[in-house]
């Protein structure tokens, strides 16, 4: 599958930044089921080059501005094409031990009903007993857009019954980590079936003996498929953040941001014998 993807985010301040340092990570790795054909990044219009790249294979950039003004305009856009592989991951180029994924968080550390949850799973294998577990986050919390915020915890949102993508992929982390099972946050783009008021997805990685790394999105019952983007990966939400910065200057910020995905659909025949493109836009 093609998709062009247009994300744009927007920090405005009153009064006007004296001072801003932004990490940017969001440029999209290329692996097995996922080739970047075209992808920029821009802040205030000017480009913005990745100066490194972690042990997680994730690409990131710093900008910094003195007098940075009123206005943060961050665009990331391009073209990649994607294929299903179950939500296995490979071929992605990092260097980094599973082993380190079991560490826990304040925003994933368990209580007694995260464990009670994750001693409730059962399978025949590993990879079974991880779709019991994405099964039972899913039936634990139901999706409620607004219901937590950013710094809500996994223990919080179970209690609670409700959340966001977030939400899921943290339970899922906590319980997993209490099994043992390294397991990662991922945050990315998905092409909706339906139009959803997000504006990037998240969702977890677990490692699997034998397999590698394999994606399970809680939130809709399903492992990533052709229609998920894959940013990069991090402990939990704030560690995976594809945009981190701090402004001086004591002002208010006030964010916006939106995602446009578009699914390039090609034609094999036409009167002319020569392929056509046509886009379609889906806002998640």
């Amino acid at each position: 599958m093609r998709l062009t993807i247009r994300h744009a985010t927007t920090y405005s301040y009153d009064p006007p930044a004296e001072r801003c340092a932004l990490r940017v990570r969001l440029f999209p790795p290329s692996f097995d089921g996922q080739r970047v054909h075209a992808w920029t990044v821009s802040v205030n219009g000017q480009p913005l080059q990745a100066l490194l790249t972690t042990a997680t294979a994730d690409r990131e950039a710093i900008w910094t501005c003195h007098g940075a003004g009123d206005e943060i305009a961050v665009v990331a856009e391009g073209e990649i094409e994607t294929q299903d592989t179950a939500g296995v991951v490979r071929g992605l180029r990092e260097a980094v031990r599973p082993a380190v994924f079991l560490r826990t968080t304040p925003l994933t550390e368990t209580d007694k009903k995260i464990d009670a949850l994750a001693a409730g799973v059962s399978g025949a294998t590993p990879l079974d007993r991880l779709h019991s577990l994405f099964n039972a986050v899913a039936d634990a919390i139901e999706y409620k857009p607004g219901s937590t915020v950013s710094h809500t915890t996994a223990a919080q949102a179970l209690k609670a019954g409700q959340g966001v993508c977030q939400d899921h992929a943290h339970v899922f982390l906590a319980a997993a980590r209490s099994l043992r099972v390294p397991a990662r946050y991922v945050v990315g783009y998905l092409l909706a079936l339906e139009e959803k008021p997000t504006e990037t997805h998240a969702w977890a990685e677990a490692f699997v003996p034998d397999i590698g790394w394999v994606g399970f999105d809680p939130a809709n019952r399903l492992c990533p498929t052709d229609r998920y983007v894959r940013l990069g990966c991090g402990l939990d939400a704030a560690d995976a953040a594809p945009i981190r910065g701090n402004v001086l200057g004591g002002s208010k910020e006030r964010l916006s941001a939106s995602v446009d995905i578009g699914q390039m659909q090609v034609q094999s025949q036409n009167q002319g014998g020569q392929e056509n493109n046509t886009q379609g836009q889906t806002q998640q």
